[in-house]
């Protein structure tokens, strides 16, 4: 694994982990950790640093839509990609394999700011065959963190 790598490991973990706590963990120097950070952001390959937060109490409504998609002839999914992430209601959108093409997950303030995203904007692109939205109801894990950690581990104990 490179230097590199081992850094995005750690800032995966804490994004808040300062260069010198990083160099000490892969026993290098600061001057080398920032230089590395520096060319990774440079690089585009982080793109933006964030909070893993839970936000039962906020009151807005999540959902996952499945999208299928007809590919275009200059650039296959990418040009519809690109145009439904571009929606200020949209937080993701991936391409995937499956039964769908695009993965998107929005946020709105109510079902019905959801349900207007996707009858209005959403659905009326051209390219967009159908949708299927699925709205969030709970969220236990996010980023590799588990929200709610009250509850013993009830899972089986496995014994040599």
């Amino acid at each position: 694994m490179t230097t590199k790598e081992r850094i995005l490991r750690l800032l995966r973990e804490n994004a808040r982990i300062s260069n010198g706590d990083i160099a000490a963990r892969l026993s290098i120097s600061e001057k080398k950790v920032a230089s590395a950070i520096a060319e990774l952001e440079k690089e585009k390959i982080i793109l933006g640093y964030t909070a893993v937060v839970n936000d039962l109490d906020e009151a807005v409504v999540r959902a996952l839509i499945e999208v299928k998609v007809t590919p275009q002839r200059d650039g296959g999914f990418d040009h519809v990609a690109m145009r439904i992430a571009r929606f200020p209601e949209v937080r993701t959108a991936k391409l995937v394999s499956g039964s769908y093409d695009l993965l998107i997950e929005v946020e709105g303030k109510t079902l019905q700011d959801v349900a207007g995203f996707v009858s209005a904007k959403l659905s009326s692109i051209d390219g967009v065959i159908s949708c299927a939205t699925s709205f969030q109801l709970k969220k236990y894990k996010e980023v590799g963190k588990i929200f709610e950690n009250d509850e013993e581990d009830n899972r089986l104990k496995v014994s040599p």
